[in-house]
């Protein structure tokens, strides 16, 4: 058994993996099924991809989500999770098929840049003192004009800095559970502080694992596409868009056999013998992203082993799928009867 560091294993297309690698077996990219997402045809490339769009003030999420779809010509277009109109920065997009996995990227983390505007001035000690008792759990109960319905719930701030104080205005960083409103978050500074607060300007730096070192503005995709069509140079518009595989680089992961491929396409439970490899940050119960040995992204599920259980173990069930993204076919079958499933080392005849 061997450990590699994180960012051996298919790191050349932006893809950072989240916690270090433990090869059961070894891995190769070289086998006869299956394209490493980076060498996608491009059509398969576009609707398997998601851009970073950098959201302008004025259109709404869904609209931002349309034009990219309209753009490049694709069936469906999905956002990461919407921003206010006048909300700008990070706006991740899944193309095509890579819209299953818009829930999964909504649920990830944000971080966000806000001018907070205070209604009176108050001593830097007190408002520094103040907006520190907001990192941690906190309750917030959803603005009148809000996309859900008002009722009280718990969010994370995972971190507020304070970047710069002048006179009534505050800029902070703010890093948060999906679905915290930042608006409601200064709200709340202001009346704790005796001297209420408004949101200013927002903009979005980070959702799950993009943030604004990749942003792309909608005419730089429209040139991009142009470009391709008119002259078949294909680099602008690989350079725009990134594999969907991308959308998963934070979460624990599990690498599988080729010969498990197929059955787990079908909505099968990952078993141990067809694990080839997994990453060391695996606990039960929480989302893991299964991914062939290429690095193309199989399926989203959850972990039924910590990642110490699976190195301990000699059989069971490793994951259950939760959302099956690959496509029947692209592997060779090799579950159709139990002899073929042993021969192909997906599972522990035990288990049937």
């Amino acid at each position: 058994m061997q450990k590699k560091e994180k960012e051996s294993f298919r790191n050349d297309w932006f893809f950072t993996k989240s916690g270090s690698l433990v090869e059961l077996s070894e891995i190769t990219a070289d086998g006869p099924y299956g394209t490493a997402p980076a060498d996608r045809p491009i059509l398969e490339y576009i609707d398997k991809g998601v851009v970073v769009t950098n959201k302008p003030s004025g259109p709404t999420s869904h609209e931002i989500a349309a034009y990219v779809r309209d753009i490049l010509g694709v069936s469906a277009a999905g956002h990461s999770g919407s921003l206010d109109p006048a909300v700008t920065g990070v706006q991740p997009v899944m193309i095509g098929k890579a819209t299953r996995a818009v829930a999964a990227l909504r649920l990830s983390g944000k971080e966000y840049i806000c001018l907070m505007k205070l209604h009176r001035s108050v001593p830097e000690k007190s408002i520094r003192s103040a907006v520190s008792q907001f990192s941690g759990n906190v309750y917030q109960m959803p603005p009148v004009r809000s996309a859900v319905k008002r009722a009280l719930r718990l969010r994370r701030i995972y971190y507020i800095d304070i970047l710069e104080i002048q006179e009534t205005y505050v800029l902070m960083r703010v890093g948060c559970e999906a679905g915290t409103y930042i608006r409601k978050l200064c709200h709340d500074i202001g009346l704790s502080l005796g001297a209420g607060a408004q949101m200013q300007e927002l903009v979005r730096s980070k959702a799950g694992p993009f943030d604004d070192s990749r942003l792309v503005s909608l005419q730089e995709l429209k040139d991009a596409y142009v470009l391709w069509r008119e002259t078949g140079d294909e680099s602008e518009l690989r350079h725009l868009i990134l594999p969907m595989e991308s959308a998963f680089s934070q979460l624990p992961y599990l690498i599988v056999r080729d010969t498990a491929v197929d059955a787990l396409c079908s909505g099968a439970f990952l078993a141990k013998a067809g694990v080839s490899g997994y990453s060391t940050n695996i606990q039960k119960g929480e989302l893991v992203a299964v991914f062939t040995q290429k690095g193309e992204v199989v399926s989203l599920s959850t972990a039924l082993m910590t990642a110490d259980e699976i190195q301990g173990a000699a059989k069971g069930f490793v994951a259950k799928p939760k959302a099956v993204l690959m496509d029947k076919g692209i592997y060779p079958k090799c579950w159709k009867n139990r002899q073929k499933r042993e021969e192909c080392s997906l599972s522990d005849s035990s288990e049937e």
